[in-house]
Formats: C-alpha cells, sequence, structure tokens
C-alpha cells in the first residue's frame, strides 16, 4: 500500500483506515499518509513489546549505549530533511524546527550516557554477615502518548529514557503530525535496535491511547496532552495499579515589575507568549505587570507585536507559522471571541490570508483582563498572552500562584532580591529569570506542580526514577 504502516515488531501493519496529514502553511500539500490503528492494532503491538522485553530487559549497557548514540549522531546528520518533514507537518518554521530535531539527537546522546550510569548501592546490614545491593531494573513495556506539538522533541525524551533502562515501548503520537514519530522509530531501527523493542501505532486517543491504558501487558503510561485526557488515564491506571507520568499544560506567568529592563522584558514576553505560534505547554500566556512599568510596556509589546512575520513555515523570513490546525485555529478564536464578551480589549488576534491557504493568524494581546476571566483560568495553546495589572510585586506573586496549573513562570527585575523571592515562592516547576518561560535543556528535569504534572520528571538523570524500578537484595557472606 501507498504510506506508512504501524511499525509492529519490525514490520509494518495495515489496517483498513488511514490518517491523511496537510501542511498547515499551504493545505495543497499532503504530507504522509498513515494507517490508522485500532484497538486489535495496539494489542499486537503490546504482544510484540512483551515478547522483546524478556531479552531486552536483560541487555547490556554497552549495547543500549551504542545504539542510543548511533542514532543521536544519525539524527544530527539527517537534521535538515526531518525538520522539513516537522515544519510541513506541524507548521514551525524551519529554524525552529531544526533545533527541536537537534535537541532530540541530543537527548538520545545524552541517555545514551544514562545507560552506563543506572545507578545503585552497595549497603552493609545492620545485622552481621549480610551486604544489602540496591540496584535499578526496568519496568517492563511502557505505552508513550505524545502530543504535536512538539513531535521529534517529546517522543524522543521518552523513547531515549525508556530505552536506555531496558524498557521495550510502544509510542501512540499525535495523529496531526505522526510523521516525526516514525523517522525515530526508522532511525533506531537502522542504529540497531531489535525488532519489536520499539512499536508504533498512530490513531485516536479514545481508540488506540486507551487500548494501551486498558492493557494489562503495559507496565506504565507516559501521557503528554491535555488537562481532560491526562486526569482520565491517571484515574484508571489508579484503578489497575499501573505506574504512569503525566505531564498536562499550564497557564504560566511572565511578571513584569516597575524595575525591569524594558527592552529585555518586551523581548521576553514576545518570544514567550508567541514564538512557535504559542503552541508550548510552557507559553507565557499570562503577563502580570506592575502600574509603573505598565504604560510603556503595553506600547512596547504592541509595537514588537505589529513588526513580527507571520506567514509559510518554510519561507525563511518567517518568524512565526500558521496554527497546527483548523480545529485549533476556531478555538483560538473562540476564546478571543470569550475575552471580549468579559470586557478584555485585543490587540491583533485576525486570522491572516497569505499566497497559500493556511491556518495563520496575528498573535494576539488581551488587556483589561482580570485574573478571575476564561482568558486567564484556562489553557488556550495558541499565540494569545493576556495582561493583568497589579500594584506591586506582592500582588504579582499573588496572581502568578492564582492557578490551578504550575507548570513554567517568569520574572523580569533587575533586583536580585525579587528574583531570588520569586524563585522560592512561586509554585511551578520551572522558573525563569529574565528569559522566556518556554524553553529547556535537554539535561535537566521537566514538570510542574498542582494540575500540570502528576508522578517523576521527565528528562535528565530524574527520568530514571519513573522508567526503572529500585530492586533491594541480600548477600550472606
Amino acid at each position: 500500500m501507498n504510506g506508512t504502516g504501524n511499525l509492529i515488531a519490525g514490520d509494518m501493519a495495515w489496517s483498513g483506515k488511514v490518517i491523511e496529514t496537510r501542511n498547515p502553511s499551504d493545505l495543497s500539500d499532503t504530507v504522509g499518509v498513515y494507517a490508522e490503528g485500532t484497538h486489535e492494532t495496539a494489542a499486537d503491538a503490546v504482544a510484540a513489546a512483551r515478547h522483546a522485553f524478556a531479552k531486552w530487559g536483560l541487555s547490556g549497557p554497552q549495547k543500549r549505549f551504542d545504539m542510543l548514540d548511533t542514532a543521536g549522531n544519525r539524527l544530527l546528520a539527517e537534521r535538515d530533511a526531518i525538520a522539513l518533514l516537522l515544519a510541513r507537518e506541524e507548521g514551525k518554521t524551519l529554524a525552529e524546527a531544526a533545533g527541536e530535531v537537534t535537541r532530540a539527537a541530543m537527548v538520545f546522546k545524552f541517555f545514551a550516557g544514562e545507560a552506563l550510569r543506572p545507578g545503585g548501592e552497595l549497603l552493609p546490614s545492620v545485622r552481621d554477615g549480610l551486604t544489602v545491593e540496591i540496584t535499578r531494573e526496568p519496568v517492563g513495556v511502557v505505552g508513550l502518548i505524545t502530543p504535536w506539538n512538539f513531535p521529534i522533541a517529546i517522543p524522543a525524551w521518552k523513547i531515549a529514557a525508556a530505552l536506555a533502562f531496558g524498557n521495550t515501548i510502544v509510542i501512540k503520537p499525535s495523529e496531526v503530525a505522526p510523521g516525526c514519530a516514525h523517522e525515530l522509530a526508522r532511525i533506531l531501527g537502522e542504529a540497531g535496535v531489535p525488532a519489536g523493542v520499539i512499536n508504533l501505532v498512530v490513531g485516536s486517543g479514545p481508540v488506540v491511547g486507551k487500548a494501551l491504558v486498558d492493557s494489562a501487558d503495559v507496565d506504565a503510561i507516559s501521557f503528554t496532552g491535555s488537562v481532560r485526557v491526562g486526569r482520565q488515564i491517571g484515574a484508571d491506571c489508579g484503578v489497575s495499579g499501573k505506574r504512569v507520568q503525566l505531564e498536562m499544560g499550564g497557564k504560566n506567568p511572565l511578571v513584569v515589575i516597575d524595575d525591569a529592563d524594558l527592552n529585555v522584558a518586551v523581548e521576553v514576553a514576545v518570544n514567550g507568549s508567541f514564538f512557535q505560534t504559542g503552541q508550548r505547554c510552557t507559553a507565557s500566556s499570562r503577563l502580570i505587570v506592575t502600574e509603573g512599568i505598565f504604560g510603556r510596556f503595553i506600547e512596547a509589546v504592541k509595537a514588537r507585536m505589529d513588526t513580527l512575520r507571520i506567514g509559510h513555515a518554510l519561507h525563511h523570513e518567517t518568524q512565526i507559522g500558521p496554527v497546527v490546525s483548523e480545529r485549533q485555529l476556531e478555538q483560538n478564536q473562540r476564546y478571543l471571541s470569550i475575552a471580549r464578551s468579559e470586557g478584555g480589549e485585543i490587540h491583533g488576534g485576525q486570522m491572516l490570508e497569505r499566497a497559500t491557504k493556511g491556518y495563520f493568524m496575528a498573535p494576539a494581546l488581551i488587556t483589561g483582563t482580570t485574573s478571575n476571566m476564561r482568558v486567564n483560568r484556562e489553557e488556550i495553546f495558541g499565540p494569545v498572552a493576556s495582561v493583568i495589572r497589579v500594584k506591586d510585586y506582592d500582588e504579582a506573586l499573588a496572581v502568578a500562584n492564582d492557578t490551578e496549573f504550575g507548570l513554567s513562570s517568569g520574572i523580569c527585575t533587575t533586583s536580585l532580591k525579587y528574583a531570588q523571592h520569586f524563585r522560592r515562592h512561586v509554585q511551578s516547576g520551572l522558573v525563569m529569570v529574565n528569559t522566556p518561560t518556554a524553553g529547556l535543556d535537554y539535561h535537566v528535569p521537566f514538570g510542574g506542580r498542582k494540575g500540570s504534572s502528576y508522578g517523576p520528571r521527565e528528562q535528565g538523570a530524574y527520568a530514571r526514577e519513573f522508567y526503572s524500578v529500585v530492586k533491594t537484595a541480600y548477600v550472606s557472606a
């Protein structure tokens, strides 16, 4: 058949239906055709992963290092081609797409090293003649459910960590942008990862995702996506006793106080709020600004917004690409209508026409908002930022924490006092000072607090807490 099948035990598997992806910059451009998985497809993939685990789970660290490091090198060698696919399928600019592919490559190379250092302890027992050995072992079969907004980076940091510690996987990438996950699977196969260690099924969450969550042969689920779906997965895994890790978004505050460097604050706000079309769970969606700098800051942000070049993701002059889909564009516009009905004033936000038909939208800044308005409570996931005016730093901190989310936060200030206080007292897993709330290195832990995250952190050395289990053994002399 034409197109790409699901990957099960090293072979392409087809079902009766297909999913077609189109370029959000040019709807006449068909990017890919992929087999749509079913419950049965997912079950076959889980069975393949379970079979492969018997051997892969006992594989040595050098073998895993070599394969993961090779995969990282191959990603770097093919960066431009994969970035082009990513830009066509998801709508990131070429520069953003190339940066994401590079990050995915470095994630694989980092976790290649982690395969060599799983950690452990050798302790004396409190009882004579005994020693205690504490080691880590793989969890087993891990189901990975990933979103469309980082279609190669998020699959990479889940896949690399899972394989580094000896697990086998079934990944369900978003059906909106599955091409990059398929490229990862291909590259891993070429790097020597055995058939069945990585399996991939494209399909809807209610069908394929639910099949993974419900399967008794899946030992753990790592999910990145919406709050509603994440909470349901968490509840289902709690009933079955399945290990679970959830990343569920944010409503991230950027605090700008009177002593901030205006130029720095404007660039931090515009980058964090609007770049990558605002489709980042770490985007600055709430700009909380104190009275003394408020007027100058708002006018400067509006002026900077008007210079941004929104257009086709493959054009090198483009700074912000299209929204990923018609559904997402409609959601963005619906929230702008809600903001107007609640008394907000909007700068920008209009849909745009370009030479090709696509989902183009000008970034939107909503002023005149209060903390209790829907646009400040609910995640929009687009190039939309709302502004809340506050009296002083103390009120700014209180408003920043007035949310059910707690993923990322930021502050713009030239005061070490305020910077240190904010870092300690803001309720978020990530904190940025004078730098955008969106953006994280590949070797550090990622995750939030409150409704944003559940379970151990992703990325960095902390990933071992989810992808391995601890065993305590006693040895008698």
